[in-house]
């Protein structure tokens, strides 16, 4: 397995605690999957079994798998969450292949995490990436999501 080599960061800052990391190693750690820009629910019943949708927020480009307005994302949707700011120890919507919650857990990242293979196509190769998966709430009624529930992504 080789690590890439990234300017200005540290060497294998990814194993250092999240507490200890810069703010550029912070935003370097996301694999950029883009899960956490997927809609989701909660169970009536069970307000920790989230229910994951192919429903991405509008702001969502597939074409680079990134934010569109990331600096301004809050105050375009003010519901966006700022993984930052979480419990990620127990905030139970985050992607189980998450880095920052499994650095949280003092977990390692998986081999195909970008910074590990030094490639961002790793995470298409194991179907981690929501590209080409997804639609935009713009197509989807709020109340039409539950048409649109999947199985692929899982958090606990």
């Amino acid at each position: 397995m080789s690590t890439k080599q990234v300017e200005g960061l540290r060497p294998l800052f990814w194993e250092l605690p999240l507490i200890e990391l810069s703010v550029n190693e912070w935003e370097a750690l996301c694999d950029g999957c883009g899960r956490c820009c997927l809609k989701k629910f909660t169970d009536d019943e069970d307000e920790k079994d989230v229910i994951w949708t192919r429903v991405v927020c509008q702001y969502f480009d597939e074409s680079s798998n990134q934010c569109s307005c990331y600096s301004e994302r809050s105050k375009k949707v003010p519901d966006c969450v700022d993984v930052k700011s979480l419990d990620l120890l127990s905030t139970h919507w985050i992607p189980n292949t998450c880095a920052y919650k499994l650095r949280a857990q003092g977990r390692p990242l998986f081999a195909w995490h970008p910074l590990l293979t030094g490639s961002a196509k790793a995470i298409t190769d194991a179907d981690i990436s929501i590209a080409d998966k997804v639609v935009s709430e713009e197509y989807v009624h709020p109340e039409g999501y539950h048409e649109h529930v999947i199985r692929w992504v899982e958090s606990t």
